[in-house]
């Protein structure tokens, strides 16, 4: 092993550790909260957890094992199963991060028919067709046997190592991609736009009463007004910031994968070995991104983990105290 791979092992060696943390605190606050399991986007948000999950445990440490021993991790047939679940796996996270963004868009633009219009029943219909459409491509992806081991990205995923079905397979890749990645893209940009949008409306109001009001208070005291002129900045920013972050997240950890496979199709086109491996890498750190991005900032998470960690401490200062005057009572003088 180079120094370049030595590097890129390390690096997935913390995508594991810290997509496998991070999912299971989501998971654990699922659990724990009720009120998260009764809202809608919490469903969105465990079928994420789960994919993200499944694919921290099964195809990540295969691809550490694969970068490390550069070879094919298992036999042909077990490296097929887990191609079939790599492709499964990020299909149905790229489309949950959509559903979640489609759940947004109805909530912030039609707030008044939001729990018409998404109830859990249309949750779970939208959850079976990410699931249908996810089983789809792996399926006849596993059928035709266009998985295997990909020595530019030292894992199980899509390959066709058969000339013969060569056509056939720049078809699927081409197809695969545009209804995967390039869907989840467009419905993204459309739906947080329209988000965004509505975000700067209502800033857009909000300022303007806030200022009529500064303006008829004239004996304000210079901070106060200062204060809230800095607050509507953050105000505006704050909207486009979150808006940002779910598409570029999105584009930076997914488009070089996609790129790559796609520029893959054409022989004439050389890729440097280490970049497919950056490329998978960069893919596999949306699973640990996730979390953060979708659930462990949001304030009803924070609350939840606080309030679990003070339980913990709780319970922990409780054992501690009944077990000190035990202690301390079999130290006592006995009479005699």
């Amino acid at each position: 092993m180079d120094t370049a791979e030595v590097i890129l092992s390390v690096l997935v060696v913390v995508i594991i550790i810290v997509s496998l943390l991070s999912n299971v605190v989501v998971l654990i606050c699922f659990l724990y909260n009720p009120e998260i399991r009764k809202q809608v986007p919490g469903l969105f948000n465990l079928n994420l957890t789960f994919c993200n999950l499944l694919l921290t445990v099964s195809n990540m440490p295969l691809t550490l094992v694969g970068l490390v021993s550069q070879a094919q991790p298992g036999g042909d047939g077990f490296c097929q199963i887990v191609g079939f679940l790599e492709t499964f796996l990020s299909t149905n996270s790229m489309l949950s991060m959509a559903a979640l963004s489609i759940d947004r868009w109805i909530a912030v633009v039609f707030p008044l028919r939001y729990h018409s219009k998404m109830r859990h029943r249309d949750a779970a219909f939208v959850l079976g067709y990410t699931w249908a459409h996810s089983v789809s491509f792996s399926t006849v992806a596993a059928c035709l046997s266009w998985v295997g081991y990909h020595r530019l990205y030292a894992s199980c995923t899509l390959a066709n190592p058969r000339a013969s079905s060569r056509t056939q397979f720049v078809i699927f890749t081409v197809f695969f991609h545009s209804f995967t990645f390039l869907l989840s893209f467009i419905v993204l940009c459309f739906t947080y736009l329209k988000v965004l949008k509505v975000a700067r409306f209502h800033c857009k109001r909000i300022d303007v009463i806030t200022m009529q009001t500064l303006v008829l208070l004239v004996d304000i005291h210079p901070s106060v007004r200062q204060r809230c002129l800095e607050e509507q900045k953050r105000r505006r920013q704050r909207a486009t910031r979150k808006i940002s972050t779910f598409i570029g997240t999105f584009m930076l950890c997914f488009a070089p994968y996609v790129i790559t496979r796609i520029v893959e199709l054409f022989p004439a086109v050389p890729i440097n070995p280490h970049w497919g491996i950056v490329s998978k890498c960069l893919a596999y750190s949306k699973a640990a991104c996730d979390p953060f991005v979708y659930s462990l900032l949001r304030h009803q998470y924070k609350k939840t983990c606080t309030d679990i960690i003070n339980k913990m401490l709780k319970r922990s200062s409780l054992n501690a105290s009944e077990r000190v005057p035990e202690h301390r009572g079999n130290n006592l003088p006995t009479a005699e």
